[in-house]
């Protein structure tokens, strides 16, 4: 089941890059970039296989997936920015969201805010997420954008590049980056048991 839908996903992705070219790694990485998670390990290691058969360019390429993610981030912002707080204090008990996690969420980013967005960016699964609770924490929307061009572009040129140099090998790509998923899975086991221990005694100490 699993590895039917990662072929479903694999196959939209290849679809849209092929018919639509830089237009269509912008668009994919803002979907990636609004919280949906579309693997940019798989859309851009593609971009780079055609970055190796001379039918894109490898600086087009991570401009487009940066100009992408900057997209997507903005929507993830404005929805933490705008409706993320009022909504989240009123319904997050309810998928485990204490009015600590966005005190906690607002000091952290009023202190770390630039570092945070930017790592963030070069870091799997982290970097779809990233901008929510940047935008719930109102982090400066000029340094916002900036960071996560920069952070994005560096990701995009890294992975595109990989994808480049394995050339001829892009047909292992798929099982390569599938193994991964399950080290995620299993690392996001153990995390959401962490974490449920711990929002459930904030969230009934609130009561």
């Amino acid at each position: 089941m699993v590895s039917h839908l990662f072929g479903i996903v694999a196959g939209f992705i290849i679809s849209t890059i092929k018919i639509f070219g830089y237009s269509g790694v912008a668009f994919l990485m803002a979907i990636e970039s609004a919280c949906i998670p579309l693997p940019s390990e798989i859309i851009l290691p593609f971009a780079g296989y055609l970055v190796f058969m001379q039918k894109f360019q490898l600086f087009y390429v991570a401009v487009a997936g940066a100009i992408g993610c900057v997209i997507g981030s903005i929507i993830a912002y404005a929805a933490g920015a705008y409706g993320g707080r009022p909504l989240i204090e009123k319904y997050g008990k309810y998928i485990l969201i204490s009015r600590h996690d966005l005190d906690m969420a607002d000091r952290w980013f009023a202190r770390y805010g630039n570092i945070i967005v930017f790592t963030g960016r070069l870091l799997p699964v982290i970097r779809t997420f990233i901008s929510l609770p940047a935008g719930i924490a109102r982090m400066n929307f000029i340094k916002f954008i900036f960071y996560t061009f920069i952070g994005s572009f560096i990701w995009s040129l890294f992975i595109t590049w990989i994808g480049f140099k394995l050339g001829q090998q892009w047909d292992t790509l798929g099982p390569y980056f599938h193994r991964f998923d399950y080290v995620i899975l299993l690392t996001g086991i153990l995390l959401f048991i962490i974490y449920l221990r711990r929002h459930l005694k904030h969230i009934a100490d609130e009561r």
